[in-house]
């Protein structure tokens, strides 16, 4: 796909690997709308990148279908969510160990919903983020890698319902495979398991080799959207040290 001119809703758009994502494809050319509920990093985002702007909750459901309506995009980044509250599995409270349950779960429900009921237009993509914790769990993180398993699923559950229901729509999900600094993830997760492991954040980071910036995580994303090879799969692994692999293919 050549994205010159593809309009492009980026949830949580406004910082982090979000931002990244969104300079990744302004550079490319693609005509970019970034939602986020922080109105001050949206206005810092649409003044140095001349993007649009839309403050919302992702969680709102009627926000996901109004936004698509108005912008009818032509690709559909789902990346909001919030940093994992973090504790030992015998502390953590409840509401703490079911927060990306309840933010990035039920927010990437509302929009892939949004999606598929007005639909997007034949050909539309939706690239969903998750998290290397779907794979291996995170275990200073509370449900947060359960959290991201269920919205790579939901990634398969939508592509296959949009198979069997002829919307020619594609979802798939990308799956950073190191903690990412400079990220309210990233930062909370690192600084967690480095004072549990009793050495500095860097040196904790330092384990997953080369870093992963917000920036090259962009790159890796307009990578799967521009390069027909990344077609067909359904899940992708990403790391700065590998770059793209793909984890799962998407449903026959």
């Amino acid at each position: 796909m050549d994205i010159r001119g593809k309009r492009v809703v980026v949830t949580g758009g406004s910082r982090g690997l979000g931002l990244g994502v969104v300079e990744s494809l302004v550079e490319r050319g693609a005509v970019v709308t970034a939602v986020a509920r922080g109105p001050a990093d949206l206005q810092a985002a649409e003044r140095r990148l001349s993007i649009a702007v839309r403050v919302a909750d992702i969680n709102d459901p009627s926000a996901a279908g109004r936004i698509l309506t108005d912008v009818k995009p032509d690709i559909l980044i789902l990346n909001a969510g919030t940093p994992p509250p973090m504790g030992r599995i015998d502390q953590i409270s409840w509401d703490d160990f079911s927060a990306n349950w309840n933010v990035d779960v039920r927010g990437t429900f509302g929009w892939t919903q949004a999606a598929l009921r007005q639909p997007l237009a034949p050909g539309s993509r939706v690239l969903m983020t998750s998290s290397g914790a779907a794979v291996n769990g995170s275990v200073l993180s509370g449900g947060y890698g359960g959290a991201k398993k269920m919205v790579w699923l939901l990634a398969k559950y939508a592509d296959l319902f949009s198979l069997r229901s002829g919307l020619k729509i594609r979802f798939q999900t990308i799956v950073p495979q190191q903690m990412v600094g400079g990220t309210g993830t990233g930062d909370r997760g690192s600084h967690a398991y480095a004072t549990a492991d009793g050495i500095t954040q860097e040196q904790f980071l330092a384990r997953f080799g080369p870093a992963l910036s917000p920036r090259a995580f962009g790159d890796f994303v307009v990578d799967i959207l521009t390069d027909e090879r990344h077609d067909r799969g359904l899940a992708f692994g990403v790391k700065a040290a590998t770059g793209l692999t793909v984890l799962e293919d998407a449903p026959a």
